[in-house]
Formats: C-alpha cells, sequence, structure tokens
C-alpha cells in the first residue's frame, strides 16, 4: 500500500549494489531527523496557527466545543493546554495525510506533472512521517498534561491518573473516550515501530517490511476515525466535519490507482504467472479494487450531501461527562 521503491534507498531487487556503494547509499535515522528540521518547523507554524483557530473559534462561540463542553467557552484561557493538544492532533492528522499521499505517490504511477525526484519524495516522505510520530506523541502528552492540570490531587496520583487515562487502552472511563481514546491509542503505538522500522529493513527483510509497512494505512484511517469519535469541534455536520471527509477523497482516489496500476508487475490483474494454479490470489486482488472503487462513490455521496451519518443537532443536554473542575 504505501511503501517506498527499495531500489532507490540501495535495498532493490536489482543487483545488489557493492559494499562502499551501500554504505554512501543507506539511510540512517539521524540523517532523517537532521533533514526533517525544516519539515518539522513548519509543522509547528502550522500547528499554532490551528490553535489561534480553534481558540478564537472558542471564544466566539463558533466551536461545537462550546456546546459540548460549555464551561470551556466561559474561561477557554484556563484550557489552553487542551486546546494546544486538539491543534498538535490536527497537525498529526494532516501530516499523516501527507506521508500517505507521498506513499501512494510512491508506490503506484507517479504524475507526470509532479516537479520533484523520486529521491527527494522518500526523503520527504521518511521525514513526514518521523514528523507525524512527533505530532501525535505531543498530542498525546499534552492531553496528559491537562488532565494533571485540572486534578486536585496530590500531583503523583493526578500524573499517575494521567498517564494511565492517557496511554492505557481502557483506562478512560469517560463518555465517547471510552471507544476512540484506545482508537487513538493504538495509532500510537503502531506509528512508532511502522514509521521505524524501514531503518532496520537490512535486518528484518526488504519482503517482511514492505508487509509490515503496508499498515500504514491502518495508522491513518484509526486516526481519523479517531477524530471523528472525540474531536468535539467536528461532532456536528458542517463544515469542519466535511472538511475531514474531503481530505479522504486524493488518498481513496490515489489508492485505487495505486491498486489499478501497480508499480510491481507481480501485482497486477493481468500478469503472467502471478497467481499459478489458484484464482485466490486475483480474486482478492479484484475485491481490493472494488472495494477502494466503492469508497470513491461514498465519499463523493459524502462531499455531495453534507452527511455521513454524523450528529444534526447538539443534544439538549450539554453537559460534559468529563469533568476538569
Amino acid at each position: 500500500m504505501v511503501r517506498l521503491p527499495e531500489q532507490s534507498s540501495g535495498g532493490g531487487d536489482g543487483v545488489a549494489p557493492g559494499p562502499g556503494a551501500r554504505d554512501r547509499t543507506r539511510v540512517t535515522l539521524r540523517s532523517d531527523l537532521r533533514a526533517g528540521y525544516l519539515d518539522g518547523a513548519v509543522a509547528l507554524v502550522i500547528t499554532g496557527a490551528i490553535f489561534v483557530l480553534l481558540y478564537e473559534r472558542i471564544r466566539s462561540g463558533a466551536s461545537s466545543t462550546t456546546t459540548v463542553m460549555p464551561f470551556m467557552g466561559e474561561d477557554p484561557g484556563a484550557f489552553w493546554v487542551y486546546f494546544l493538544s486538539q491543534a498538535f492532533g490536527w497537525s498529526a492528522l494532516l501530516w499523516a495525510w501527507g506521508t500517505v499521499v507521498l506513499g501512494l505517490l510512491l508506490s503506484g504511477p507517479r504524475p507526470a506533472w509532479l516537479p520533484m525526484s523520486v529521491p527527494r519524495l522518500e526523503r520527504l516522505h521518511r521525514t513526514t512521517s518521523l514528523n507525524t510520530i512527533s505530532l501525535i506523541v505531543a498530542h498525546a502528552l499534552l492531553f496528559a498534561a491537562e488532565l494533571i492540570r485540572h486534578d486536585t490531587d496530590a500531583w503523583y496520583s493526578a500524573a499517575w491518573t494521567a498517564f494511565v487515562e492517557s496511554f492505557v487502552p481502557g483506562g478512560y472511563e469517560s463518555g465517547t473516550g471510552r471507544i476512540a481514546i484506545p482508537i487513538g491509542q493504538a495509532a500510537l503505538y503502531l506509528a512508532i515501530p511502522l514509521g521505524l522500522l524501514f531503518y532496520i529493513r537490512h535486518r528484518i527483510g526488504p519482503k517482511t517490511w514492505r508487509v509490515l509497512h503496508r499498515f500504514v494505512l491502518v495508522v491513518y484511517v484509526l486516526s481519523v476515525w479517531h477524530t471523528l469519535l472525540y474531536g468535539t469541534n467536528v461532532w456536528y455536520d458542517g463544515w469542519f466535519r466535511t472538511s475531514i471527509w474531503l481530505l479522504q477523497l486524493p488518498i481513496a482516489a490515489l489508492f485505487l490507482l495505486r491498486l489499478l496500476r501497480p508499480a510491481r508487475r507481480s501485482q497486477r490483474l493481468n500478469a503472467p504467472g502471478a497467481h499459478p494454479g489458484s484464482t485466490t490470489g486475483w480474486s482478492l486482488r479484484m475485491t481490493g479494487r472494488v472495494l477502494v472503487a466503492a469508497t470513491v462513490a461514498v465519499l463523493l455521496a459524502v462531499l455531495a450531501t453534507g452527511r455521513d451519518g454524523g450528529r444534526a443537532e447538539p443534544p439538549e443536554d450539554t453537559s460534559s461527562t468529563h469533568n476538569h473542575d
């Protein structure tokens, strides 16, 4: 699904380079961390802009969050850490989106209009992946910090409670968080190893790495699911929620194109000898193409109608089940 063409990273399917060439071309975590400074700085600037947007929407009463948690609208300054956590969550989702898009561009037919070379796309894919992990971790840590700030128990007790609620599956027992928080935790705990496995692919083998790396798309799906379930500013129908669905259309379209025109010849439906003696593989690949095409159709319907099955209007009881006092 979302993979890097290994022939550009010193581990391709062709003739293996000599030891000296391999040392020069092997990508390391340290080199990508250095290369990711600019991307990380842009991510922080975007996070700051999102924080200002969320804060101003809360202050003006335009955000759905004030419907769910009216006490935040009464004194938004007291909950700035919560809004900052939300901002990091939104930027993490945007960077995850970019990472998946870049991965699909690399693993499928690259558009002729794309100005960047494959090596530059690969590096950008890796740096956005590393920064996505950082943004998700910051989002989770700030959420835990917000819980500590509003806990009246002793600091060590508050810290332990915040750790359990933020990082232990099933530890958060309030409202939709009972489902949404574990989904977000699953995205975090999958993103870290899947994002770092690239740097030890020569140890686990390129085939194993390719199989595991396909689950990056699962991380993204979990992140979107977590946002739709727990993002109080997107609980109700409106442009904020519709924008999330709009972002999914390019990914679904690129994924469909990736399946219809895969980079690897063996993954094509009409590949000779791809599935000798059995139609199971062909059927699975065809089913995948049909499901993704159906997903594109559903996304188009959601965007056309502006309805996705979410909440149409605020409930009569708008009190929050999670008390920050």
